[in-house]
Formats: C-alpha cells, sequence, structure tokens
C-alpha cells in the first residue's frame, strides 16, 4: 500500500481505484503503463519520475506494470507501451503513447498541472476582486512571461482590457488563446466576445424604445439582440434576435441575427437545453 501523500506509486488492479481513481479528485494523477522489457519505457520512466519529484507533488506519477495487470492495461485500452495517460477527477483528461522529449513532457503537463504561472493566475484573480487592478495585469504578464499564451491569464487580460475599454486589445488577447490547451474557458471566451460584439452604445433601454417605434428596423432589432446577450439575458437575445431571422432569412441583418445566434449557443453551452430549443426553432426558420 502507498504511504498517504506518495509522489510516485507502483499500482495494480487491486489498488488502480484508490491509488489513481479517488487520487485525482486531489490532485492530477499521471499514468504510466510500462513493462521492463521495453526499451522506451527506460528512457521515459526516469524522465517522468524526475518531473513529478521536480513538481513537489503537484501531480501524482502511478506505474502500471502491463505484463502483470493486463486485464487494467485493456481496460484503459493501452494498445503500445508506454502509454501515460492523465487523469482528473476520475477521468482521463490528456494522454500520449511514445517517449517523448522532455521539453514535450514539460509542456503536454503544463495544461493540467498547477505550476508558478498558475499561482500568478490566481494571485491576479484574487487582486483583481481587491480593486487593485494594476497590480493585477503585472500578475498576469508575469504568468504570460513564465508560460506564454498561459490561456487563463489571456482571459483575465481581456476582461481587464473590456473594463477598460479597449476592445482592440481584449480580441488580440482572446485571439492569442489555443482553445484546444483549454476547453474549460470556452464558455467565458464566448461570454466575453459577446460583450465586444455588442458594439452599438445605445443601452438596452434605448434599443427596446427604437425597435417599438420603427419595428421594421432589423439592424436596431439586431443591435437589441446583441445588447440583451451582453448583458447576459441570453433567452431574450435569442428570442429577439430569432425574429430578425424569421423577417430575414438569409440575407442582411437575418445573417447577422443568426451569427450572433451561433454566439450566443457556444457562452450558454453549445448543448444546453436553452441552445438546443432555439437552434431547433432557427432551423425551423431557414429549412421551413
Amino acid at each position: 500500500m502507498a504511504a498517504a501523500g506518495a509522489t510516485i506509486v507502483d499500482v495494480d488492479s487491486s489498488t488502480f481505484a484508490r491509488e489513481v481513481i479517488e487520487e485525482s479528485g486531489s490532485r492530477p494523477v499521471v499514468v504510466d503503463f510500462w513493462a521492463p522489457w521495453c526499451g522506451p519505457c527506460r528512457v521515459l520512466g526516469p524522465i517522468l519520475e524526475r518531473l513529478a519529484e521536480e513538481h513537489g507533488g503537484s501531480f501524482r506519477l502511478a506505474k502500471v506494470n502491463v505484463d502483470e495487470n493486463e486485464e487494467l492495461a485493456s481496460g484503459h485500452e493501452v494498445q503500445g507501451i508506454p502509454a501515460v495517460k492523465a487523469f482528473r477527477d476520475g477521468q482521463i483528461v490528456d494522454e500520449f503513447v511514445g517517449a517523448l522529449p522532455e521539453t514535450q513532457i514539460r509542456s503536454w503537463l503544463e495544461r493540467f498541472v498547477p505550476g508558478p504561472a498558475d499561482a500568478k493566475v490566481d494571485l491576479g484573480r484574487s487582486l483583481a476582486a481587491e480593486g487593485r487592478l494594476a497590480e493585477s495585469r503585472a500578475a498576469f504578464d508575469e504568468a504570460l512571461k513564465l508560460r506564454p499564451r498561459h490561456p487563463a491569464a489571456l482571459l483575465e487580460l481581456a476582461r481587464l482590457d473590456t473594463a477598460d475599454g479597449d476592445r482592440a486589445m481584449a480580441e488580440r488577447h482572446l485571439d492569442l488563446m489555443n482553445p484546444d490547451e483549454a476547453p474549460d474557458l470556452a464558455q467565458a471566451v464566448a461570454e466575453l466576445r459577446l460583450q465586444l460584439g455588442a458594439s452599438d452604445r445605445r443601452s438596452v433601454e434605448e434599443l427596446e424604445a427604437r425597435t417599438r417605434q420603427q419595428p421594421d428596423d432589423l439592424e436596431s432589432r439586431v443591435a437589441l439582440g446583441k445588447a440583451l446577450a451582453a448583458a447576459g439575458r441570453h433567452e431574450d437575445a435569442l428570442r429577439t434576435l430569432l425574429e430578425v431571422v424569421s423577417l430575414s432569412p438569409r440575407e442582411g441583418a437575418g445573417e447577422e441575427a443568426r451569427a450572433a445566434m451561433l454566439a450566443v449557443f457556444e457562452a450558454v453551452g453549445a448543448r444546453s437545453e436553452l441552445a438546443d430549443t432555439y437552434r431547433a426553432r432557427m432551423s425551423a426558420v431557414l429549412y421551413k
């Protein structure tokens, strides 16, 4: 049985659930499926062990000898070794096969193991919550020096840019993000892009008054839909934008409204109930 909190452990079928699945609820667990006869395994293993020690317990390295645990390896679809799989909250979040160079393994670990750059992002968020915005921005900039294109740091800088009214810089920071590195930030990015997309400076109230006075002004209706979305009133936004699509299905304001609806779907969750409902309604309008 592994010592509590151990950084590197050998696991088998009887201990996998405890040492990997349960432990991954507290910190990432990297599982190395290997065999004594495997040359690349003998190259990769020491690198993983050194990195685990270097990270000081921020992740656990669990080693599985596939010769002694064939059923365990088969159950996790190991078809070639070395096979390395990262677990978080009981689920595989990333993986690779083969003996990668150490530089690539370090980059791979950065996707899910907290490091110095992540600490700077946490500090920046705390400072922002306290209203210390200049210090917050400096912390996010330091995070980017430690890990260029850190997705969370870029997102937080874009939020600060948006609050400062610097839309161009906010878009630049968002464009630098690699969506594959931070799928958990996708909705937050989409939400911020909704705010940036509401370029009409009139308030929701002003736009509502305009659309009541001029119901045929579809451009103002689109602007209202975007303003509602930026304000977080997603269902009202979708209802308003769908009205425009129904009046002008495939051109001009209708096409702009359709694109705006797609952006709202991303912000609320592409497979959320609200997105599914209005996606179906939009399809009914477009393909009737």
